[in-house]
């Protein structure tokens, strides 16, 4: 029998740990396989846990481990209520919650509610025919006279956005594969089944959500065309830029303004229990806006995170100061969650070109920032992008468009373990993705045994922000780029640090504010005696003061 909510055992009577907190992504298919068929399962992370815990992070947030057909690795969905047979059981997940919360750790699970997979009863039941009880749950739409789709959206894996079902003789919408069809949340029906889902979720002791697409709930409801987006306003932050889907502006198919009301009734419900939601915003072009405007105090999700830091171009001081702009004037009592990896993009060391000491100062930049922070398996181990041939590929996303972009295998690689084991420690047998040579050497086990190692610097500024409310939740002013150094005061209580990052190859002197400042013992990466004046930061180099 599950407990109900007043029955199970709380992490922390404080529900606004996630304002500030630091959550640690698993992508569970590649952290620790204990069945021997080289793919990762819940048990791994359990058996995990205690690495994770010695990170000092908060919590942990689990990629989709529900039954699904895989086709897009667990984001198309069949069973919302189950756990797919790879990654164990409802009883292993169960396990899995119980030790996390003896280690201090919550558990925050991926939910997917914007589409379900094909073979999900839901859809089967809809495709049937066109006047069953679930013939309205997901978005269909008639060919236009020629037989041609309704309209002109894309779909972001490809190709247009709707496919042809012969048995309605109509089309339905997916905003990625084929084989995901999007739900239609104008029907109430929908919503209802997608909040009784979370809360089956929230009666088995879950601490919170990630919420993936948040942005793309609502569809237009008469199926208007997207504009044409302008050349020089098209990026890449969402879909490859060999991708035709940049080539429009999105305000049909995606950011409806409907999504607002779900969100109350999602938020309402997460309240009820104590818990919390990070959304993730894919639009490039408005992200900061609908991150604003979905954190609204009680009336969205409590943080957010948009791509702004997820992108290719490595971020410059300047432009940091204009992303702390963008989200001062869209939300001014929104609350960010900071991301610069996981499961969806390139391995920040390898997209930015970062060397040791520059993953060391965006390390510590991202933990100095004010918001939340995510941080991906292996990221605190300086682990780089893991080259994948066509013949290893298992991305469908990047079969798609390959050799332009290779997709997100090389981010998905098995967890490096040992050193002394071909498959890193993850697996007796060979992984679903092969370990990159790469990994190895730098894996948790030869880290540990190295005082300088990025594993140790990790733990370092984790800590750092762990034990500073400062850093946790103070006010963040007094930003400036000044050259290629990115400044900043974070004040609290009548306490105030002062960070300065020289994103730079380039000695830089700069001037801090006015007092006596002292840095923070472990963290500060620079010369100063007097703790007074101009303050010399040289290439890639960083302090972080208190005065």
């Amino acid at each position: 029998m599950i407990a109900t909510a007043e029955q199970l055992p709380q992490t922390d009577p404080d529900a606004q740990w996630w304002r500030g907190g630091v959550i640690y992504q698993i992508y569970p298919r590649s952290y620790q396989d204990t069945t021997g068929d080289g793919i990762g399962d819940l048990a791994g992370i359990t058996e995990r846990l205690p690495y994770v815990a010695s990170l000092g992070t908060d919590a942990i947030w689990i990629s989709p481990f529900f039954t699904s057909p895989m086709k897009d690795f667990g984001y198309d969905v069949s069973d919302y209520r189950d756990v797919d047979p790879m990654f164990g059981t409802l009883a292993d997940f169960d396990a899995l919650v119980a030790a996390a919360h003896r280690l201090g750790l919550r558990v925050m699970i991926d939910l997917v509610l914007s589409h379900t997979s094909d073979e999900h009863e839901w859809f089967r039941e809809s495709r049937a025919n066109r006047d069953n009880p679930k013939s309205d749950w997901f978005i269909w739409g008639d060919p236009k006279p020629d037989g041609t789709p309704p309209n002109n959206w894309l779909s972001i894996f490809g190709g247009g956005a709707w496919e042809w079902d012969v048995r309605r003789q109509q089309y339905y919408m997916h905003n990625f594969l084929i084989s995901q069809p999007d739900l239609n949340f104008h029907n109430p029906d929908v919503q209802d089944a997608l909040l009784d889902v979370t809360r089956f979720w929230l009666d088995r002791g879950v601490d919170g959500f990630r919420l993936d697409t948040i942005n793309f709930y609502f569809a237009d409801a008469w199926l208007r065309d997207n504009p044409a987006l302008p050349p020089e306003r098209r990026n890449a932050k969402i879909a490859p830029s060999v991708n035709p889907y940049n080539h429009q502006e999105h305000i049909y198919d995606r950011n409806r303004p409907e999504n607002l009301a779900f969100l109350k009734r999602f938020r309402d419900l997460l309240d009820e229990y104590g818990a919390c939601a990070v959304g993730e915003v894919g639009d490039a072009q408005h992200g900061m806006e609908l991150l604003g405007t979905y954190t609204r105090e009680g009336q969205g999700v409590q943080m957010c995170y948009a791509f702004d830091f997820l992108a290719y171009d490595r971020p410059t001081a300047e432009g940091v100061i204009e992303v702390f702009r963008r989200l001062d004037k869209a939300a001014p009592d929104g609350w960010a969650c900071w991301a610069f990896s996981n499961h969806d993009v390139s391995r920040h060391i390898s997209r930015w070109g970062l060397d040791a000491q520059g993953a060391r100062l965006f390390a510590t930049m991202i933990h100095a920032f004010r918001g939340s922070v995510c941080l991906y398996q292996g990221e605190e181990l300086g682990l780089p992008e893991a080259k994948i041939t066509f013949e290893d590929l298992r991305d469908p996303y990047g079969i798609q468009f390959w050799p332009e972009f290779a997709g997100r295998d090389g981010c998905r690689t098995p967890m490096v373990w040992e050193t002394d084991n071909k498959n890193g420690g993850f697996s007796d047998v060979k992984p679903w993705l092969p370990i990159s040579p790469d990994h190895l050497g730098i894996a948790v086990g030869a880290q540990e045994r190295r005082d300088d190692a990025m594993l140790h610097h990790y733990r370092a500024v984790i800590a750092m922000r762990r034990d500073s409310e400062t850093l946790q939740c103070g006010t963040q002013d007094d930003a400036r780029a000044e050259g290629d150094v990115l400044s900043f005061v974070r004040t609290h209580d009548g306490e105030r640090i002062f960070c300065a990052f020289n994103i730079g190859d380039i000695e830089a002197r700069i001037v801090r504010p006015d007092g006596i400042w002292r840095m923070i013992e472990g963290i500060g990466c620079t010369d100063d005696t007097d703790g007074q004046g101009d303050l010399v930061l040289g290439p890639w180099k960083y302090t972080m003061m208190r005065g």
